[in-house]
């Protein structure tokens, strides 16, 4: 089983993440310096991604991610919202916001998930604390296609990030 940066690594075109959850690792360093007010410090705990994403768009992948978030949000979603430039955006990722109350009559995976090339997706594992628990792959085509269709929806009706308030 490869990990995410295999994946992105050997990713083409295409990177689309969904995440569904309101809360992930508290523990994690990164929201730890955000926690102590410490913007800078928490998007340098993030630099290895960021250098990884930063790499994949210039050699032309596409990477997309939208997050799906209960209103009025959690501190975590806060915290990410704060991130997200210094660590997403200015790795050439594109973000966008999808408040959960206008997501209800979309159909989507029951775990957070990347797609990569529209051909293998990794499904992303948290324990209900946040604590990553696993990964783990599928390129069967109709998950494939599952994950492909609901982040097509999602994204559809998401709101860019230099758009959306907290």
């Amino acid at each position: 089983m490869a990990d995410f940066n295999e994946l992105l690594a050997t990713c083409e075109r295409t990177a689309f993440k969904l995440e569904m959850r309101d809360q992930y690792m508290l523990d994690a360093p990164g929201y730890k310096a955000w926690e102590a007010g410490d913007l800078a410090e928490a998007v340098r705990h993030y630099s290895d991604f960021t250098e990884t994403a930063r790499a994949a768009v210039a050699r032309g992948v596409a990477i997309r991610r939208v997050r799906i978030i209960s209103e009025p949000v959690s501190t975590y979603i806060r915290f990410e919202y704060e991130v997200t430039p210094g660590v997403n955006l200015s790795a050439g990722e594109v973000i966008r916001w999808l408040p959960r109350r206008l997501a209800s009559d979309l159909a989507l995976p029951g775990n957070d998930v990347w797609v990569f090339d529209g051909r293998v997706v990794q499904f992303c594992h948290f324990a209900g604390d946040g604590t990553w628990v696993a990964n783990d792959e599928s390129e069967d085509p109709a998950t494939v296609s599952l994950c492909t269709t609901a982040f097509a929806a999602a994204w559809e009706r998401a709101i860019d990030h230099a758009e959306y308030r907290i």
